[in-house]
């Protein structure tokens, strides 16, 4: 960590050309005005502020913060996810084992008296430490070294926090906690010895089944989605519970977050209700669509399917749903001529348990993109395809 960055008219240079539009390469090639600050220095942190300016709004915010590579922001949870994330712990001490840049740890700061903020990479570290300090979080510690080393030599806690890393990309898109650090299922009796309580951030790559066999005592399992794209799971392990999983999603809006649960083996014993197109129709939000509770969020909503793998749901009255909703305007055959006598050039194209992509159909039917139409391509109950002509609530055609 360089510290002629935290000077006050550096901090101005990278505030200033970070609040305007800049060519960072430009910025390199025309040098420092500062002596002993490099151009490719400066650079990351004005990168740094830019990337944090929608992701971590507080840190975009401060003066005197100061940012890692790029890599390590990347890797970072969202101001948004960590928010969420700090109203699932309460107590004295939580210690998280893979601190990284820190964000989760300044929110747990919020709802816990100390925090213990663990990481192996002494600059990260040193980082982290530095920020805490600048945004006054005064009750985290920062420990340089092996997190499950430093909990050996740590009282019992509230609660463990973990966030480990993939240690390589051989499996491709499978993702196991066997391949990660900490390797947490080798470690499962040790941790629980520290902690009643483990909270474990993942990719959303990681399979609900294959989790809760790699562990144990798996209270929920938090399916966290950001505008409607899912960005991570979050798994809280009790040492006494001993009943089903419960499956809670969030939808993490501008104006309000979207939330549904349902227990993950009560799921399969859910009835089906199938049916033709009504009135209007449902698109659940991707936390739902990640979580798999098709069944449990229409029978929860009294709304039926209209094929049991289109996830797509229709009701005779319209109803507050988790998810897009719209009010149906025509449903039709699936055939090109009756396409072309709609006579729709211009709609918003969505494909649901259908065998022809979005980008083949827009071809196919000469439709361009936008415009206030939403057209579903999908296929009912009786295994019959067709398009459904919608519009979106308070949007006329």
């Amino acid at each position: 960590m360089k510290t002629k960055i935290l000077h006050k008219e550096v901090q101005e240079f990278i505030f200033e050309k970070s609040n305007t539009s800049i060519d960072l390469s430009k910025l390199i090639l025309s040098g420092s005005p500062f002596e002993n600050v490099s151009p490719q220095e400066l650079a990351q942190q004005i990168s740094g502020r830019l990337k944090a300016k929608q992701k971590l709004p507080t840190w975009f915010s401060e003066k005197g913060i100061y940012y890692p590579p790029t890599l390590n922001l990347e890797q970072t949870s969202s101001e948004a996810t960590a928010r969420y994330k700090s109203n699932l712990v309460s107590g004295d001490t939580l210690i998280d084992l893979t601190g990284g840049f820190g964000i989760d740890d300044y929110f747990f700061s919020k709802k816990m008296q100390h925090v213990i903020h663990c990481e192996l990479n002494e600059e990260l570290s040193t980082i982290a430490a530095h920020n805490f300090s600048t945004l006054e979080a005064k009750n985290i510690r920062s420990e340089i070294g092996d997190g499950i080393k430093i909990l050996e030599n740590t009282k019992p806690v509230d609660w463990i926090y973990i966030d480990p890393s993939r240690r390589h990309d051989s499996k491709g898109k499978v993702f196991f906690l066997e391949d990660c650090l900490p390797n947490v299922p080798n470690h499962l009796e040790f941790l629980f010895t520290k902690s009643e309580n483990i909270l474990i951030k993942t990719s959303p790559l990681l399979d609900f089944q294959v989790g809760i066999n790699s562990l144990q005592q798996v209270k929920e399992i938090h399916v966290i989605a950001i505008e409607n794209e899912v960005k991570e799971l979050l798994w809280v392990l009790d040492k006494n519970f001993t009943g089903d999983s419960t499956i809670k999603t969030v939808n993490i809006q501008k104006n309000q977050n979207q939330e549904f649960s349902f227990v993950l083996k009560k799921e399969a014993q859910q009835p089906v209700y199938l049916a033709a197109p009504k009135g209007y129709l449902y698109e659940p939000n991707a936390a739902i669509l990640k979580s798999g509770g098709f069944l449990s969020v229409g029978n929860t909503f009294e709304i039926e399917k209209l094929h049991l793998h289109s996830h797509l749901y229709t009701s005779d009255q319209k109803i507050e749903f988790p998810g897009r909703s719209f009010k149906i305007i025509s449903v039709f055959p699936y055939h090109k001529k009756t396409i072309a006598k709609a006579g729709i050039t211009k709609a918003n194209i969505t494909t649901r348990n259908f065998p022809e992509n979005v980008a083949a159909l827009r071809k196919k039917h000469k439709i361009k993109d936008g415009g206030d139409i939403y057209l579903f391509f999908t296929t009912d109950y009786n295994d019959k395809k067709i398009v459904i002509w919608c519009e979106k609530f308070g949007v006329k055609v």
